[in-house]
């Protein structure tokens, strides 16, 4: 989401940071929990039923279609035949043990942040194949810290669901990518490095009526609409101390960003209002809302002693009732609802065979 792609389960592999508890995490009471099924650890009572849907490689970013039937993903799955991150449709229902869904991208380049339009026959997606067919280089370190790379050559495309690119968004130059759209599917949210920082931006899906919603110095990406359209949530790695900035500023200019820190902040769709929601250390992202609008769900390592695991959690708007959703001892992250509120997508290291693969899962969710 965001740049926040596949690059995260390696990423934060030996990562250290302070947990900052700001937030008290409580601990969900009173549901019932398929106690029997052992994708489930005991203490996750939102989950109802889970069920496993990809079985290798990475696999993330997750999207539903707006009438849930479908979703769509990016995986570099070797044995779909991809060197890098593409693009591949689902049926809500599927899961790949033993068959391969359809790849809906070109398979040139590498991609990212595909998002269904309000049709169901479209999405937009990033992509890097405009500048060069082959799969980019993927640095991960830099000065012994791990880095993003920020890819000058995304720009946002709109294709149908056989792969036929029918649209181009952006054309500016520099890093362009992280789309998702509005539940009212009338704007697009963005990520941006068109003004010479990492800044959000809103367009209207034709591409058209390109608005600045964020311009203070930081990365601020991995965002989303509320259910009504009317807020954002996303996140940020904002440096506040001159060797914080000098260091930020040096690391973008050379396409790179470091994202061991990074808090949710909360704002009006046309970026007034904004404020930041956690303050809990460490790397807190992949927010995404509740369907009732009035909470958010998102993944951290705030609790993490060496960067280790990543969890979900839930916190009211408000910034109360910090919540720990999942228990894993690796991974979880970028969980989305469904439309309708009934199922929860998300990307987790669960049931992986101690391998370093990332698969998605999808949960019956009960409050």
């Amino acid at each position: 989401m965001r740049n926040l792609c596949l690059i995260m389960i390696l990423l934060f592999l030996g990562a250290c940071g302070q947990k900052q508890q700001n937030q008290n995490t409580q601990e969900p009471q009173n549901q019932t929990n398929v106690s029997d099924n052992p994708l489930i650890y005991p203490e996750e009572t939102h989950f109802k039923s889970l069920r496993q849907v990809t079985f290798g490689g990475d696999n993330a970013e997750a999207y539903w279609s707006f009438d849930d039937g479908q979703l769509l993903f990016q995986s570099n799955f070797e044995k779909w035949g991809v060197g890098c991150d593409q693009m591949f449709l689902m049926d809500a229902d599927q899961e790949f043990s033993l068959s391969q869904p359809p790849m809906i991208s070109t398979g040139k380049g590498r991609t990212t942040c595909g998002y269904f339009l309000p049709d169901n026959q479209h999405f937009v997606y990033a992509s890097t194949h405009l500048d060069d067919p082959a799969c980019p280089e993927v640095p991960l370190r830099k000065n012994g810290n791990y880095v993003w790379p920020v890819y000058d050559s995304f720009d946002i495309f709109v294709a149908d669901l056989n792969g036929n690119i029918t649209g181009q968004l952006t054309d500016s130059p520099g890093y362009d990518a992280e789309a998702t759209v509005s539940p009212k599917g009338d704007k697009i949210v963005f990520t941006s490095t068109r003004s010479g920082d990492l800044e959000l931006y809103t367009m209207d899906i034709d591409g058209s009526n390109v608005k600045q919603i964020t311009d203070e110095l930081g990365y601020d990406g991995g965002a989303f609409f509320s259910p009504d359209g009317s807020q954002l949530i996303f996140r940020s790695s904002r440096p506040k101390t001159p060797e914080a900035i000098a260091k930020y500023k040096g690391l973008l200019a050379e396409g790179l960003v470091e994202p061991t820190e990074m808090e949710l902040y909360i704002c009006n769709s046309d970026g007034s209002e904004l404020r930041q929601l956690t303050r809990l250390g460490n790397a807190n992202w992949s927010p995404f809302f509740h369907p009732n609008g009035d909470k958010v769900l998102f993944s951290s390592n705030f609790e993490a002693e060496r960067g280790f695991p990543f969890n979900l959690y839930m916190i009211d708007t408000d910034g109360k009732n910090l919540t720990r959703i999942t228990h894993s001892e690796t991974f979880d992250a970028f969980p989305v609802f469904s439309n309708d509120g009934k199922y929860l997508v998300f990307s987790s290291n669960r049931n992986n065979g101690g391998t370093r693969d990332t698969n998605l899962f999808i949960a019956e969710w009960q409050d």
